[in-house]
């Protein structure tokens, strides 16, 4: 018997199985490669501390990144890349080299980096999964860690200030986008009819970026013109994650069930502790009820209430 594999992740919202796009492509890559994955959502439970997620989990192993997972996971014999040549399989790597350098960047900017996204979206989200005090440090220590990581890679000379790193990593991620919706066409993935690596983190990139709502929409917005790309995103969602009528997807609805059953399991106790007291108010002596005294009014109340 294959041994089980726990994938560790943060979990979903805005129609999405996860909102964190590292997360996505290891989802998307088990979906796509049919790698038998129990994904376990952070909550409030979790006892991480550096906020390294994803994190895949066998009985010998603990690896988290994504590209170190999926490399694991051909390992074990799921590859949805088994069917790419030669030359999409080194079309595939320059393509997530593409995406790390050009798009990254701005997609951790408008998560992370940007205020009034970060502070209305980004940071009462995670917070709202992690226990306390977590929820206090990890989201400011990812958010500064969003950011050293975009200067790292763009903060070079001439772009000393961060204003121009601003400009110079939208510019570049709108490009990006542009490029892979030129690759993508009319195809429904990116090499013909059946999903790849690609796909998988394409898919990671763009679709917390499409779904999410955000108050400062300038790349989001730069996305949504380019409909093939949002097509790619929603047909992906539809096929491999399913929805439910209410919005959730089936893992999330394993999560909303049992916190259901908890809940009518409380309710139930709460029902007979109050049977039990109603039946001890009964079976307790009963004393007759006291009448209350007559007042009696003086000569000079008589009189008032007379008139």
């Amino acid at each position: 018997m294959a041994a089980p594999l726990e994938l560790s992740c943060w979990g979903g919202g805005w129609g999405l199985p996860s909102v964190h796009s590292d997360s996505l492509v290891v989802m998307a890559y088990a979906k796509f490669s049919g790698a038998p994955l129990k994904v376990n959502v952070i909550d409030n439970t979790w006892r991480g501390s550096r906020g390294d997620v994803p994190v895949l989990t066998t009985e010998d192993n603990t690896i988290s990144q994504p590209a170190k997972i999926l490399n694991f996971l051909r390992k074990q014999k799921y590859n949805a890349d088994y069917e790419l040549s030669a030359k999409q399989g080194a079309d595939t790597l320059a393509y997530i080299a593409l995406l790390e350098e050009k798009l990254l960047p701005a997609v951790l900017h408008t998560f992370w980096v940007e205020s009034d996204n970060y502070f209305t979206v980004t940071k009462p989200w995670f917070a709202s999964r992690m226990p306390f005090p977590l929820s206090l440090i990890l989201p400011g220590r990812m958010s500064k860690g969003a950011l050293t990581r975009i200067l790292l890679t763009r903060g070079e000379p001439p772009l000393y200030h961060l204003r121009e790193v601003e400009a110079q990593i939208y510019r570049d991620a709108k490009e990006c986008l542009n490029l892979l919706s030129n690759r993508l066409g009319t195809s429904q993935f990116f090499f013909g009819d059946m999903p790849s690596t690609l796909d998988a983190y394409v898919f990671g990139f763009l679709a917390p970026l499409y779904k999410v709502r955000f108050p400062k929409v300038q790349l989001q917005e730069h996305l949504k013109q380019l409909s093939n790309l949002c097509r790619f995103c929603d047909d992906i969602l539809n096929s491999y994650f399913r929805v439910s009528l209410g919005g959730i997807s089936p893992a999330g609805q394993e999560t909303v069930d049992a916190n259901l059953q908890k809940l009518t399991q409380l309710v139930n106790k709460e029902s007979n502790l109050i049977e039990k007291m109603d039946d001890n108010l009964r079976q307790s002596p009963q004393l007759p009820p006291r009448k209350l005294p007559t007042l009696k009014l003086t000569p000079a109340e008589e009189e008032i209430t007379r008139t």
